[in-house]
């Protein structure tokens, strides 16, 4: 594939995912704005927030999770689930996030978080969880969005963003938001599709990702990109890959860079970088990429862009969507529909 060739792009993209790509950082702006608008839950003390989501939903909270973790004084726990933890309960503010309303694991612990007395927010648009919070009593932060739920992490962050400052929980971050969308629309002159290979970095990745096994490493306030640039080449370009996260990796996966060796030499690890990392990750991802190319293994990395961690947060996510979606076209698979988690779901509802 000619990833230059945007007349193909159109053939393949069917659903049009590029322009979902293009259009995160608005995207991200209006759901925070919007999040300022919508019902809280009744005033009390929180201990803990936990955020029940799965896929789109759940990466925007490990997102928000992670940005805030220096700034917020209760923990955030994003729960990928069925069953609540012992501990929450009326001191839990419990977040059911699911962007169809329909998600079976998110329906399973709101059930349970009203049985308990949690405080709940319902965050979708629309399905069983906006008739259960209608019925309930439970604030209900709909919003529009008909496209496929991973293209939706603008809302799945930006609202909850909005929820945490409206309760309080943290400071304003309006200008933060500001400038992480102003890097975002900046580092998209670089990456656009009528931008050639020669010019546009995310193109020249996917190139380097085609026919071999993936894995993305990241830590600190980055950690979660690397586990969304994993979804995003499974979902988009149907592709394997895996994340790493360190300084953990460098305890044990370091030690597995010798077998199975056919299998590692197709291997093509990337490393994202920000310059506001604690010190020591960032030598440690230098080193272990050291490391990674002394066993003859393919690396590349990405540096984040813009001020602060909001941005970087958002410029490599964004950096890594474009790069899935040209692995996408590179294979000649169209980015949008998913068959096989559609036929597993499917599955999973007639038992």
């Amino acid at each position: 594939m000619n990833l230059d060739d945007i007349t193909a792009f159109q053939q393949i993209d069917s659903q049009d995912m590029i322009g979902q790509i293009n259009g995160l950082p608005d995207q991200l702006n209006r759901a925070y704005e919007i999040g300022k608008t919508f019902p809280l839950p009744e005033k009390r003390k929180f201990h803990s927030v936990l955020i029940s989501g799965m896929g789109g939903s759940a990466i925007g909270a490990d997102l928000v999770a992670s940005y805030l973790q220096d700034n917020i004084s209760l923990p955030i726990i994003v729960h990928r689930d069925y069953e609540l933890p012992r501990w929450a309960g009326e001191d839990t503010l419990l977040v059911a996030s699911s962007h169809s309303g329909n998600t079976e694991e998110t329906l399973w612990t709101y059930d349970q978080a009203r049985q308990r007395g949690c405080a709940i927010v319902a965050i979708c648009t629309g399905g069983k969880l906006a008739d259960l919070a209608r019925k309930d009593g439970v604030p209900l932060w709909q919003f529009d969005h008909r496209h496929a739920p991973r293209t939706a992490v603008g809302f799945s962050f930006g609202l909850l963003l909005a929820l945490f400052e409206q309760l309080g929980l943290i400071s304003p971050v309006e200008q933060e938001v500001d400038e992480a969308v102003h890097a975002m629309r900046n580092v998209q002159t670089n990456l656009g599709i009528d931008v050639p290979v020669t010019h546009n970095p995310a193109k020249r990745m996917a190139g380097q990702l085609f026919g071999r096994w993936v894995v993305v490493l990241a830590a600190d306030y980055l950690a979660p990109v690397a586990r969304r640039w994993k979804g995003q080449i499974n979902e988009l370009a149907k592709a394997w890959a895996q994340f790493e996260f360190l300084p953990e990796a460098d305890h044990n996966t370091l030690a597995g860079l010798e077998n199975p060796s056919a299998m590692l030499m197709n291997m093509m690890a990337l490393f994202i970088q920000a310059p506001g990392m604690n010190s020591r990750n960032q030598k440690r991802i230098e080193l272990t990429r050291e490391m990674f190319m002394t066993q003859g293994i393919n690396t590349d990395m990405i540096v984040a862009r813009g001020e602060g961690k909001l941005a970087h947060i958002w410029t490599s996510l964004l950096f890594g969507d474009y790069m899935a979606y040209y692995l996408a076209m590179a294979y000649g698979i169209d980015p949008t529909p998913i068959p096989i988690l559609d036929a597993f779901k499917s599955e999973m509802a007639s038992v």
